[in-house]
């Protein structure tokens, strides 16, 4: 059991739900740490409410009073990829309720400017592209598996059964921020390297311009999936292990 029991709020990313961090958070729960993963709107099993009305605010407010209503404090949180957009939403709005930012190759948004902007523009194309095809410019459809660094066929089959699409707007609108993203907080960044996920390379330079804390993990972009142990240790330990 953990001397020093933390609370630790895990947010996932774009395409997944709660349900990603489920072999992160237990073993986290086992040594006696208090870990909740709260599901952002029109995504895992809130998918039903997905809408074009869901953008960086609505994903922001999910998080907001997540931590709100669950009474959370001294909060250690991490987010994921996409996570990285609500977690530093809820970084300016109750900043005193958080201890600690963890960046999990995670976007590092930058105060007016949409994931889109932050992302090679081919890609943020394709997205677009997809989204009009597959549902008239609503969501986005979930890549494979193996674009995460899931390539496990058992994980991947696991994986993509949970996979939904994501809300497009999300991708196309921005947050305005007063400071550097963070809000000042003791922030920090895991970055997946094995393989790089290429489309988050300025967010990687923004963390590296920040002066945070960079730390590495070797395995793909969903660490959470392919090296849970691993990366529980990480988080657990914290920046200087």
């Amino acid at each position: 059991m953990a001397t020093n029991p933390k609370t630790f709020v895990l947010l996932h990313g774009a395409w997944h739900g709660g349900w990603c961090w489920e072999r992160v958070a237990e073993p986290l729960r086992a040594r006696g740490h208090r870990v909740t993963t709260p599901t952002q709107t029109g995504l895992g099993e809130r998918s039903h409410l997905i809408s074009p009305d869901i953008d960086l605010a609505v994903f922001t407010e999910d998080l907001v009073n997540h931590l709100l209503w669950e009474d959370l404090t001294d909060v250690t949180l991490v987010g994921h990829s996409f996570g990285g957009n609500a977690m530093s939403g809820a970084a300016e709005q109750v900043p005193e309720r958080i201890a600690r930012l963890v960046y999990l190759d995670a976007l590092v948004p930058q105060s007016g400017r949409s994931p889109f902007d932050e992302l090679p523009p081919e890609v943020a194309a394709e997205r677009i592209r997809q989204a009009e095809e597959s549902s008239g410019g609503l969501s986005v459809p979930p890549p494979p598996a193996a674009a995460f660094g899931v390539t496990d066929p058992a994980d991947a089959a696991w994986f993509e059964s949970r996979l939904t699409p994501h809300p497009l707007r999300c991708f196309m609108s921005s947050q305005t921020f007063r400071g550097a993203p963070g809000n000042g907080l003791p922030a920090e960044y895991i970055l997946c390297n094995d393989p790089i996920y290429g489309p988050l390379e300025s967010a990687r330079a923004s963390a590296r311009s920040l002066g945070w804390t960079i730390s590495e993990i070797a395995t793909g972009h969903d660490a959470m999936v392919t090296a849970p142990l691993e990366l529980a240790d990480m988080l657990e330990e914290g920046p200087g292990r």
